[in-house]
């Protein structure tokens, strides 16, 4: 944001640069005599016409993120301390700049004041000095003798009203937090929760049309878009959901045989869906052990919250699902926890927050805004303070339907493995948005590994820059006032092996050589 100072004005000249017919001094003398009250002061300003219309129409364009930055922590900290503690003052009173600026120029500040004249005189003079403290960030910065505001406009939402499909499980957290804590009201945003049954149904809702965004395992994206094992739908990606976050979970009559990846020779084993972390984790553990997953083991995909029910009728013997499951199966008594999924790769991707290209195309300034409330709640989740609040949030029977302690256990990391030992890993599950686009890279080349997808069309490059949109992911994370990433592809390290995305070819045929498929 910059100000224009083109002009100069002298202290005897007789007309303002704010158009009036005073000295400009005039302005810091009025400033000087302003009540201290805030609510006072917003009276007094609307008695004296100082908001004209054309003030909050430009107000109405400037974003949160620049007025934050660089109107308040510059242009009065710097040019005019003194007023300093009076725009604190409206801010608190306010309930914070956030909700003022909402309440003043959110898409459904009418809604708003139109419900808030039906309340008591305290909530309408609340509401009054909401609107008014973003107003008076603009009226104070003419003050400062300014001429223009040249501000890079971000536009207004298309759409407010949003369906979201997830599924229950603890890596779509960010979702599903954001609605109860209020991330997606802080940006604008009213959101429908939907719950799916399996990643089908969110497959083909999407393809649908009948859902604004979803949450997808991380593969999903890249298999859609490329029509691998359905209509080729382009989706994209521009926040993470989760890392970690997953387990390897065996029925209890294996407890004193399976003691590594060699000894599920012949299991059932249940995975989420073909396009997951949880199927590729699962076959890189595997190879490891000397098996081939297509012909020693039988993997079945397993909706996610059948697969306890699935695990104690002995349908499968082990499993690698997202929680809170693998936990519920050590809460029923069902199942034992053999190895967490970040022990296999720290930090791996797992779930991601999507949408497809054509509802990017005609949302595109809600796309940035919905990806800002999950990366806003991602932050908020990746801090264990605040874990067991979001358990509670996120227990209930229209989320994930599960036990507190059950979900606190998962989200804390403090947490028994049905072998009688207990843990207190706090990164069992973590949360970081930022898409890196070598996880892309890795997701590709174990589905060519695999033959899920053929080599020809493994076009690392073009596939992952057309779905992993990292570097809006950071634009946006920066607008928060977030410290993201400046790269967008990194070495990564796993249990067995080093993946370098600058020569995947190599690392496939390095795998094959090692592990002997």
């Amino acid at each position: 944001m910059q100000f224009s100072t083109d002009k100069v004005f002298t202290l005897d000249s007789q007309r303002c640069p704010c158009g009036g017919s005073h000295a400009p001094q005039d302005h810091s003398e009025f400033l000087a005599s302003m009540p201290q009250s805030p609510a006072d002061l917003a009276d007094d300003l609307i008695k004296m016409g100082v908001y004209r219309p054309q003030v909050l129409k430009l107000a109405d364009q400037i974003s949160r993120t620049e007025m934050l930055e660089t109107l308040v922590l510059e242009r009065f900290s710097r040019r005019n301390p003194e007023k300093e503690p009076i725009l604190r003052e409206l801010i608190r009173q306010a309930g914070g700049l956030d909700q003022a600026m909402v309440a003043a120029f959110g898409p459904q500040a009418a809604e708003f004041f139109t419900d808030t004249l039906r309340t008591g005189s305290y909530s309408r003079r609340r509401f009054l000095t909401q609107v008014l403290v973003a107003a008076s960030v603009i009226g104070l910065a003419a003050t400062q003798g300014q001429q223009e505001l040249s501000v890079q406009a971000q536009g207004s939402l298309e759409k407010t009203d949003l369906r979201i499909g997830f599924i229950p499980i603890t890596c779509a957290t960010p979702i599903i937090m954001a609605k109860p804590l209020k991330f997606y009201e802080k940006h604008g945003l009213n959101v429908q929760l939907v719950k799916m049954p399996s990643w089908v149904a969110v497959r083909d809702s999407a393809i649908a049309g009948e859902l604004d965004a979803y949450h997808m395992l991380s593969p999903m994206p890249i298999a859609i878009t490329l029509g691998l094992g359905s209509t080729a739908f382009p989706i994209r990606v521009a926040s993470l959901e989760n890392i970690n976050g997953q387990a390897i979970t065996i029925a209890n009559k294996y407890k004193n045989t399976v003691k590594g990846p060699a000894d599920f020779k012949g299991f059932t084993i249940g995975v989420p869906f073909p396009y997951s972390m949880h199927n590729l984790l699962l076959r890189y553990y595997l190879a490891v052990g000397g098996l081939n997953p297509d012909t020693d083991v039988q993997i079945n995909p397993v909706p996610p919250p059948d697969s306890v029910a699935r695990m104690a009728v002995g349908d499968i013997d082990a499993m690698l699902m997202p929680d809170p499951f693998n936990q519920r199966a050590v809460f029923e008594g069902v199942g034992f926890i053999h190895m967490l999924s970040k022990d296999l790769w720290p930090g791996h991707p797992c779930c991601v927050f999507a949408a497809g290209q054509s509802w990017i195309d005609a949302n595109s300034n809600t796309f940035r805004a919905v990806n800002k409330a999950i990366i806003d709640a991602a932050s908020y989740a990746s801090q264990s303070g605040n874990r067991a609040e979001i358990a509670k949030a996120i227990s209930p029977r229209e989320f994930l339907n599960q036990p507190e302690a059950v979900v606190t256990a998962v989200l804390t990391g403090q947490f028994e493995d049905g072998l009688g030992n207990s843990f207190n890993i706090p990164n069992r599950i973590d949360f970081d948005p930022y898409p890196w686009q070598s996880f892309a890279y890795w997701i590709i080349s174990q589905l060519v590994r695999w033959n899920l997808l053929s080599e020809a069309d493994a076009d690392y490059p073009q596939i992952t820059q057309d779905i992993f949109l990292t570097d809006l992911a950071r634009e946006l994370a920066r607008e928060l006032g977030q410290n993201p990433p400046t790269e967008n592809l990194r070495v990564e390290t796993l249990k067995f092996d080093t993946f370098d995305p600058s020569n995947p070819v190599a690392y496939i045929q390095a795998q094959i050589e090692k592990f002997g498929v």
